[in-house]
């Protein structure tokens, strides 16, 4: 059956967010129990260990469509770090050329791939909401929003940014009333200068900070902007220590051309064993 049979795979990452990703135009990947597998094969120790898993599938109207898992199994609409790597694994394995589209459940997603470089332009921004106050776990929490794909609360940072706390503050903003229920990504940034950021990032559907967010850096990048802090374009320092570039343009209150650009990596390629893709008897 071919929901038994092995399975090849790549794993890779962008910016310290990693990923496995499955050419899954055949089917061979299993159909059901998602919500159990996934997780199974994300977890390090005992699985292959990523951020979120990725198939590759036919599309009739697009180079391919992904279906793109966190790593506890749930389903999100966008993945910058992802939609860069899968790019390049559709250009390596010659689904698309250098110059593609790509189906997400967030809209059309093109991609150019040059070298191990990948420029995406990002599904347009929308919900922006500034200077949000949330009381979280006793304390107040001052955040803008904006869904760059998936929602993001970014909060602006003064201090030191590897002091701060992502892991608890990160939750209680990610779990706060005001997102509920889809919830929301929590972004920490700092701004350096008008052309350059970092930032840290506690993901949903992850439940922990990543070493890096690339719908993270675009939120961050035009909640700044907003703010009148940074121009187009802005360097995105990720907690990996990598550099992603933010480029965008504002036509009134709207966003539009908003473009992401950073690396993509093979990490190795490997083989899942059939054994390991039944979904098991806890």
């Amino acid at each position: 059956m071919l929901e038994t049979e092995d399975l090849p795979f790549w794993k890779m990452h962008g910016s310290g967010n990693d990923f496995i990703v499955i050419d899954n135009r055949g089917g061979a990947f299993p159909r059901n129990g998602h919500a159990e597998l996934v997780p199974r094969l994300c977890r390090r120790g005992t699985g292959i260990g990523a951020d979120g898993l990725i198939l590759v599938e036919d599309d009739p109207y697009c180079d391919f469509l992904w279906r793109f898992y966190n790593s506890d199994g749930s389903v999100a609409e966008m993945c910058g770090n992802g939609a860069r790597c899968v790019a390049l694994f559709a250009y390596l394995t010659r689904i698309a050329g250098t110059d593609m589209i790509f189906q997400t459940a967030a809209g059309s997603v093109q991609a150019q791939v040059e070298r191990d470089r990948v420029r995406i332009a990002m599904t347009p921004p929308f919900g922006l909401r500034l200077k949000l106050a949330l009381d979280v776990d006793a304390s107040l929490e001052r955040v803008d929003f904006i869904n760059t794909g998936v929602p993001h609360a970014v909060v602006m940072v003064d201090g030191a940014l590897e002091l701060v706390d992502v892991a608890g503050r990160g939750r209680g903003i990610r779990e706060h009333a005001e997102f509920r229920p889809a919830g929301t990504n929590a972004d920490f940034i700092r701004i350096e200068d008008e052309h350059r950021l970092a930032i840290r990032t506690y993901e949903r559907g992850v439940e922990a900070e990543t070493m890096g967010c690339g719908t993270g850096a675009v939120a961050a990048a035009l909640v700044a902007a907003e703010a009148g802090r940074v121009t187009s374009p802005v360097e995105v320092v990720t907690r990996a220590g990598d550099r992603l570039t933010v480029y965008f343009t504002k036509t009134g209150t709207a966003y539009r051309e908003v473009f992401l650009e950073g690396g993509a990596v093979i990490v190795y390629k490997g083989v899942l064993e059939a054994d390991f893709l039944r979904i098991q008897e806890s």
